[in-house]
């Protein structure tokens, strides 16, 4: 067996996909939801914090995610 990439890849993917701003933000300035707004605050940093090691522990521990390479 290779070496297992499948922790990086889901972190790379969840880390571009949930940063504050560039996608959406949740809670946004003005609306709960705000898309594409490139602008951030604290609370949106914490929640997306939270959806990020939700969602990377559901996918490596409870999904066995895991991308072999030789």
């Amino acid at each position: 067996m290779g070496l297992d990439w499948g922790p990086v890849v889901m972190s790379v993917v969840l880390f571009i996909l949930l940063t504050p701003g560039v996608l959406f933000q949740l809670p946004g300035k003005t609306r709960v939801v705000e898309f594409g707004g490139f602008q951030t605050s604290g609370a949106a940093i914490v929640i997306h914090t939270v959806l990020f090691f939700a969602l990377i522990t559901i996918s490596l521990i409870a999904l066995h995610v895991h991308i072999y390479v030789r």
